[in-house]
This record gives C-alpha cells, sequence and structure tokens, in this order.
C-alpha cells in the first residue's frame, strides 16, 4: 500500500482537516481576545467561585496562548499543510512545466474576429504574428505543423505555484507564533532612582529572569496637570555591559527602548518609601523644629512629651496638594492627623475646617503645632520588558502569504496559440486561446493580438 493511500496520510492531507483545524484556532483566538491573559486576569479571577477558577485554570484558559491546546492546533495545522503541500506537488509541478500543445481541435472552429489576413510571404507573415505575440508574451515557442507553422505564448504559470508560498508563509507564522511562546517572555523590572537592576519579574508570577546586564535609572522625571494627575512621566537608562555603560536613553510611554533584543516599555512608577519630607513642629512660644523623615520613621518629642511616627506621605491628598499622616503616642494616649503643606490656603478656602475634621488640624496634639514644608519624593520606574524571537518569522512570513495570495488571485496562466497557414494566396493567422481563469481578460487580449495584426495588414506599404 502506497503512502497516499495510507489511512493516517489521507486524514493529514484532507482540506477538511485543515478547515477544521483553523475554526480551532479562531475560536482559540476569540476566547483569548475575550478573557483577559496571565496578569490581566488576576481581577477576573478574584471574582470567580474557587471551583470554576480550578476548572479554567487547567484548562489553560488564562494562559490560553501558552496552553497544550493552542500549541497542539499549531502542530496538527503544520503537519496538514505540510503533508497537503507534499501531496499535491508533483500535479502542480507538472502544470507548472507543461509546454501546451496544439491540438487538433484547437483550430477548427475559429471565428472570424480571430483570424487576420497578411500578404506577405510565409517567413515575413510568421515573423510578424512573432512580434505581435512577443509584445504580450514573453514565453514564445515556435512549432511546424501539417497545416502551418505554430506560435505559441503563455504567460501566468506562476499561478500554479503560488499555494505554496501561501502554505509556507502560514508555516513560518506558526512557527514564528511556536517560538514566541516557548522563548520570548513579558517580564516587569522595578528599578529606584540611581538603583541598578539585573533581573525581571516574569509575568504571572513564574519566577525571575536573568537580564545579563544591568539597567541603572539615573533620573525619574513627572510632569503632572493642575489636578495632580500625571501628565507625562519618562525614566532616564543606562544600560551596563561588565559594569561599563553601553547604551543610554530617555524612555517614555509610546517610546520604547531595545538593548540586547529585549525592549522595554514604559509601564508605571510609584513613590519610593524611603522619600525625605520636611517635618517641622514647635511647642507654643517655643522654637521651631525641622526634621527630614521619611515613611514609618518615629521621632521622640522634647521632654519625654510622646513619640511621633510618620503613617502616611501623600503627594497630593485629596487635591489638596502634599500632606503627611502623623500618629502621636503619649501618657494622654493615642492621636493621628493630617499635616498639609498648604494648611494656610486650604482654611482659607474652608472657614471652620478644622472644627468639621479635626483629622485636618496641625494642633490637634495640643500644645504642639506641626507643619510640612515639603517633600522630596524619590521615585520608582517600572519597566515592561519584552521578547519575541519569533517576530522576525512573523513579520517574514506575512510577507510571504501577501505574496502567495497575490499570486493566486491576481495572475492568471494564460496560453496563445497563432496558426500561419496559407489561404487562397494570403497567409492567415488564426489566434486561439485558453485561461487557468478569466475568460474576458483572454478575450480581450486575444482582440488585441488581432487587431495588432490587422493593423500591420491595413498598414499602407
Amino acid at each position: 500500500m502506497g503512502i497516499r493511500n495510507n489511512p493516517v496520510w489521507s486524514f493529514f492531507s484532507s482540506v477538511r482537516l485543515t478547515l477544521i483545524l483553523l475554526a480551532v484556532l479562531a475560536v482559540l483566538a476569540m476566547i483569548g481576545t475575550l478573557v483577559p491573559q496571565q496578569e490581566s486576569a488576576q481581577e477576573l479571577a478574584r471574582r470567580l467561585s474557587p471551583g470554576a477558577l480550578r476548572i479554567l485554570d487547567t484548562l489553560q484558559v488564562f494562559d490560553l496562548y501558552h496552553s497544550v491546546w493552542f500549541l497542539l492546533a499549531m502542530g496538527l495545522l503544520t503537519a496538514n499543510l505540510v503533508i497537503c503541500s507534499v501531496n499535491r506537488f508533483p500535479a502542480s509541478w507538472r502544470r507548472f512545466k507543461a509546454e501546451g500543445s496544439a491540438d487538433d481541435g484547437l483550430f477548427r472552429d475559429v471565428p472570424p474576429e480571430r483570424t487576420a489576413y497578411l500578404k506577405e510571404g510565409r517567413d515575413e507573415a510568421v515573423a510578424k504574428a512573432e512580434r505581435a505575440l512577443r509584445k504580450r508574451y514573453r514565453d514564445i515557442r515556435r512549432l511546424e505543423t501539417s497545416r502551418g507553422v505554430v506560435l505559441q505564448g503563455q504567460k501566468g504559470r506562476i499561478t500554479h505555484l503560488g499555494v505554496y508560498a501561501v502554505h509556507l508563509g502560514v508555516l513560518l507564522i506558526v512557527a514564528g507564533g511556536v517560538a514566541g511562546s516557548l522563548f520570548g517572555f513579558d517580564a516587569y523590572v522595578h528599578i529606584g532612582e540611581g538603583e541598578t537592576a539585573v533581573s525581571a519579574d516574569l509575568a504571572g508570577g513564574k519566577g525571575q529572569h536573568k537580564l545579563g546586564f544591568g539597567i541603572r535609572c539615573d533620573r525619574f522625571l513627572i510632569e503632572t496637570y493642575e489636578n495632580g494627575m500625571p501628565k507625562t512621566y519618562r525614566s532616564d537608562l543606562t544600560f551596563l555591559k561588565g559594569g561599563q555603560p553601553a547604551f543610554q536613553g530617555a524612555l517614555l510611554v509610546n517610546h520604547p527602548l531595545t538593548f540586547e533584543g529585549i525592549r522595554f516599555y514604559q509601564s508605571s512608577y510609584g513613590q519610593s518609601a524611603d522619600g525625605k519630607a520636611r517635618l517641622s513642629f514647635s511647642r507654643k512660644g517655643g522654637d521651631r523644629k525641622d526634621l527630614a523623615v521619611t515613611l514609618g520613621e518615629s521621632f521622640d518629642l522634647p521632654e519625654g512629651d510622646g513619640t511621633v511616627q510618620v503613617l502616611r506621605v501623600e503627594e497630593n491628598m485629596m487635591q489638596m496638594g502634599p500632606a503627611m499622616k502623623i500618629g502621636v503616642r503619649s501618657d494622654r494616649g493615642a492621636v493621628q492627623f493630617w499635616v498639609f503643606q498648604e494648611i494656610e490656603k486650604i482654611r482659607e478656602g474652608n472657614p471652620g475646617l478644622f472644627e468639621q475634621v479635626p483629622l485636618f488640624n496641625p494642633g490637634l496634639f495640643s500644645p504642639y503645632v506641626f507643619s510640612l514644608q515639603g517633600i522630596e519624593a524619590r521615585y520608582y520606574t517600572v519597566l515592561k520588558a519584552a521578547t519575541d524571537p519569533g517576530v522576525p518569522l512573523v513579520a517574514l512570513g506575512g510577507l510571504v502569504l501577501v505574496a502567495g495570495l497575490m499570486v493566486v488571485f491576481l495572475v492568471d496562466h494564460r496560453r496563445v496559440w497563432m496558426l500561419v497557414e496559407e489561404n487562397r494566396g494570403k497567409h492567415r493567422v488564426s489566434i486561439a486561446g485558453r485561461s487557468l481563469r478569466t475568460s474576458a481578460g483572454l478575450d480581450r487580449e486575444l482582440a488585441g493580438l488581432v487587431g495588432a495584426l490587422r493593423e500591420k495588414e491595413d498598414k499602407p506599404q
């Protein structure tokens, strides 16, 4: 039993299998689009019941493009396309190489509008017909027959191989997708100003990835609107190889940087806990004392009056500017309140504020009065690191696929024959043709050939 009669071979060479696999991949792609993937699925996962979450997690719905189902469908499609191509290539190659022949019935019923009469002798008539044919066709053959000389021209034979370019393009795209799934990664890098990172946290909590180089955040800049919302922010980065600067660049939103094949995007930012805040306090009638404090830091008030701890530091608390929440413990108990940098402006705009909201009173722990002089914020930047070794393959596959589709749908294999034979003292040229796809286009070409010959026939000598 030959290999093409093998049931397994027949199964994988089936066009029906191709359609089924394409439908499966389309459904998987729809699910992957509608269902959040990887870290984006965390919020959805929190809303699901434990049973539903366990089922969806087992089916790898939240990481569909790395799932067994997706890779299996891609593998089956690859096998199907390869076997289909191998199975059908010999016949397509024979059609591509076929020269064609003028069979006996080709010129049997040529209508008058497909004929032209030339007064010249045989050789000159054949030469004129060949010149007219060469203007439209490059692949020209000349045959001697019992009736006369047959000229054959053809073009567009490449269309028989266009489907294999389509197959190759799909295979390259599949190979690129698999390469990206298996060898690419998405990760996040957290770097404080002045610090250097050498590893990234893989998305989905899958561990860390060693970068093989260092990334130093030299400076983080942020610009805000009047309401305190971020307008733009950027990270000035230095990439280090062997401890030495190898590349420097500014990373902004929608303006990524690439180093060592890894593409970095500006993802987000935050304020480090060790940013300094300038806090002042004074006892009524006493001198003011200034301190530089950080989040979580504690200090003692004079004469054992209590202990102050920094509980929160906010750049723009409730759209009222920089603020710090402190807690004071003393023999009188514990009290917490906010200290605003622009407290006088806030009071002017809100008379009776301290009576309405005692938590905003910087003198709530009497006889001490606290004030915030400013916040020296220290930021950290969050970079998204991504690499996909399959991108070049996908890009090449896309180009090959488009080229193949253009060949298949836009290129038509046409063959034209001219029979030059003696007829009543002249030489009659009969024209016939065959087209793989579009008869209308062929009819126009045949009419053009006839018109060209008749121009030569009627041209004054």
